[in-house]
């Protein structure tokens, strides 16, 4: 099984080597990198991350206040665990 790994590796690695080098990048990348073309294409990618980036401090900060939450509910926060089977009024 290893040895077919190998062989379709070999295999595919030997096209990307024998392939045009024009075919390596892209337009945008193998243009001119002063151009409005180039630039947007990089504010974009900027854009996209930063957005990626929101997204996940969000998710996180969500899931870190569900953890305070759930600390306060059960009483950690002040120092003196409640009992969960006490009852008490709520």
């Amino acid at each position: 099984m290893r040895s077919r790994f190998v062989h379709v590796g070999s295999i595919l690695s030997t096209a990307l080597l024998l392939s045009p080098q024009s075919l390596w990048a892209c337009p945008v990348c193998f243009g001119d990198p002063n151009s409005p073309l180039t630039h947007g294409a990089k504010w974009g990618v900027l854009f996209l991350l930063v957005v990626t980036g929101g997204v996940l401090v969000a998710f996180a900060s969500f899931f870190l206040y569900l953890f305070k939450r759930s600390r306060m509910m059960l009483g950690h926060e002040s120092g003196e665990p409640r009992s969960v089977q006490s009852g008490g009024g709520y």
